[in-house]
């Protein structure tokens, strides 16, 4: 499926690929610990959402072919059915003609590996021009020593323009909606 590049432009915001965990990570206990550039702000949720390998697998594979976003109540016109490094994606925000389109461009990306945990995987994506905010948001399914299975949903945003900081508010409100969203998902689609 094709996703309209009506964003014309490229990613636009400082410090591309902030959200993703260091370099060596096994478990993203830092997800996000990357410099978050001045004025923006730092949002991280998360939750278990499971129990051990199978859990962790389906997660994953609903978080790769953009099955969460799907889940989460978002239109997800993307340009690929697999999550990939450079895959443009627009997200429609709201309801019928009151919905938001929030273009984005997959920043990293990780898979999962053979084998058991612990084990991360996810991907990042940043805004482009036309995205109600500038910034980066991350997605990580992680297997822990314990074969506990976390989501960890990290962002780092700024409002894109006037409209969208008068709107904090509502902003806020939204921003937290569609987070509760994203974890309710993830339950759903490591329980199968």
């Amino acid at each position: 499926m094709d996703a309209p590049r009506s964003a014309a432009g490229g990613l636009n915001y400082p410090g591309i690929g902030c959200t993703e965990p260091a370099a060596g990570s096994r478990i993203p206990d830092d997800v996000g610990s990357g410099a978050v550039p001045e004025g923006f702000e730092y949002l991280a949720a998360q939750d278990r959402i499971g129990e051990g390998e199978a859990a962790y697998r389906r997660a994953v594979q609903g978080l790769l072919t953009w099955e969460l976003h799907r889940r989460s109540g978002l239109r997800v016109r993307a340009e690929t059915g697999v999550v990939a490094v450079g895959a443009r994606v627009v997200n429609g925000f709201g309801v019928g003609p009151f919905r938001i389109p929030a273009p984005c461009e997959v920043v990293w990306v990780r898979g999962p590996v053979p084998g058991g945990g612990p084990q991360w995987a996810g991907f990042g994506y940043g805004t482009l021009p036309g995205h109600p905010v500038r910034g980066e948001e991350s997605f990580v399914i992680s297997l822990d020593e314990r074969d506990r299975v976390m989501i960890t949903v990290t962002a780092v945003a700024a409002p894109a323009n006037w409209f969208y900081r008068a709107g904090g508010a509502v902003t806020a409100w939204a921003r937290r909606r569609v987070t509760s969203r994203y974890l309710r998902s993830a339950r759903e689609l490591a329980a199968g």
